[in-house]
């Protein structure tokens, strides 16, 4: 009985809503059979909603490869999504809707399981370095690889002088 008051009151919102939009042309016939179509939609919504709020529960997915097996080489990463391997998982992940740490979550996987193959890393940051990425400006290649040189002492005692002559 509370679903179908609801269901009513519902549909009546919804129907009051639709006649006060100025953009809606109307006659005073079709106020009733919108009301009835609003109810029953509304009626047959509730329904659905009852019927399906227990069986609700957290689809479980089944990966396509083991951690260990998508790991298994450093050139690539096999997803668990579909099976392929991905020098790079961030791109595909985002094509499925997905961020990493939902991956993560997804397959139960540890916070530290990698996005990037090994040796892709590897090559990026070999590329970085040779075109002077993470450089200050101003400093070459040759300078950042050499530390700095210390600087001298300065004496803070008097010089002595001898008036010897």
């Amino acid at each position: 009985m509370t679903n179908d008051i609801n269901a009513v009151e519902l549909a009546t919102e919804l129907t009051i809503a639709w006649l006060g939009n100025p953009n809606t042309r109307t006659t005073a016939d079709d106020v009733p059979s919108f009301l009835q179509s609003m109810h029953a939609a509304v009626a047959k919504l509730s329904d659905e909603q009852s019927v399906e709020a227990p069986e609700a529960s957290a689809p479980e997915y089944t990966p396509a490869v083991t951690a260990r097996k998508s790991l298994a080489s450093k050139d690539h990463i096999i997803s668990m999504i579909d099976g392929k391997p991905y020098k790079t998982l961030r791109r595909h992940l985002a094509t499925n809707g997905m961020t990493p740490a939902e991956y993560r979550e997804r397959y139960n996987l540890k916070a530290d399981y990698p996005m990037v193959a090994e040796t892709y890393s590897e090559s990026r940051r070999a590329m970085a370095k040779k075109i002077g990425l993470g450089r200050k400006p101003g400093q070459t290649a040759q300078k950042a690889a050499e530390p700095a040189p210390a600087k001298p002492r300065r004496n803070t005692k008097p010089a002595v002088t001898t008036d010897a002559e």
